[in-house]
């Protein structure tokens, strides 16, 4: 059997292949990267490392080859340009005969009012019509998405929301790699949707959770969304940050990461790491 995982010396995709090799040997894994040289480590390790660019289809044509088991980690940047690039990759699996495919989606992907969901609709759709047994791993919210945030606070800011009551289902990466890894590994599957949820949690749930951590009271100043905006602006961020950073805040508020009905633990084969202990780990304390 051969695995296969893009985007691996990303964030997300390093903790996956680390999962990975826990359960197979490296002669089993590829990976796909843009920059070879910077999976030198996994390659010393006995990791096929192979140069796989979404932009350049022909690249990923060479990196598919041979490949049974395929994991399209989604990609970063403006929606077209990652509507592209995973539309580029799926037709490569096609053509290299993969015959199975897992795919990084967002939460609640086809129904979403997420500003971040038209990408991932798109690339469902493309996976579902190339006809490719699959299954989707529909991540809600990464604790590492507020990073910035929990680092300002330490700096002596407050928090700064617009989110309102809207709920999200946070968790650590290294929880969805387990998942994703897990779900690779796990053969006969087709058409299957994994709603990847953390327990549902506020702003104000959050920032709770990291007064305790901090051993101190964290203040949490609510704004409107034109407040946010302007506040952003004023802390001298560029315009196309601010206006992500705003619709991340009215998504929230709308509640398009409130999913109830999550597949998370059933997944993992344990508990998802409590908001506490995440901001723990994401600390080192």
């Amino acid at each position: 059997m051969k695995y296969l995982v893009t985007g691996a010396t990303g964030k997300l995709g390093s903790k996956i292949v680390e999962e990975l090799l826990k359960s197979i040997d490296a002669s089993e894994l590829a990976v796909s990267v843009r920059n070879p040289e910077k999976a030198a480590s996994l390659k010393e390790r006995g990791v096929d490392v192979r140069h796989g660019d979404f932009d350049q289809p022909d690249t990923l044509d060479e990196a598919f080859k041979g490949v049974e088991r395929l994991l399209i980690i989604s990609a970063d940047g403006d929606n077209d340009t990652r509507i592209r690039q995973h539309t580029n990759a799926v037709e490569a699996a096609k053509r290299a005969g993969v015959s199975f495919i897992a795919y990084t989606s967002l939460a609640d992907a086809t129904d979403s009012e997420n500003l971040m969901a038209p990408p991932h609709v798109v690339t469902e759709e493309a996976i579902v019509e190339s006809g490719i047994p699959h299954a989707f791993l529909r991540n809600n919210w990464y604790l590492e998405n507020e990073l910035s945030s929990i680092q300002a606070v330490i700096d002596g800011a407050p928090w700064i929301t617009a989110a309102r009551d809207g709920k999200v289902g946070w968790a650590l990466q290294q929880d969805y790699a387990e998942a994703a890894a897990n779900v690779l590994l796990k053969e006969q599957q087709d058409h299957v949707i994994y709603e990847l949820s953390g327990p549902l949690h506020t702003q104000q749930d959050l920032v709770d959770a990291l007064s305790e951590v901090l051993g101190r009271e964290v203040m949490m100043q609510e704004l409107s969304l034109e407040a946010y905006e302007e506040t952003m602006r004023g802390a001298g961020l560029p315009e196309e940050v601010v206006a992500i950073l705003v619709g991340i805040q009215r998504s929230i508020r709308q509640g398009t990461l409130e999913i109830h009905e999550s597949d998370f633990e059933s997944v993992l084969g344990r508990p998802v790491t409590p908001l506490q202990e995440g901001i723990r780990q994401l600390l080192g304390r």
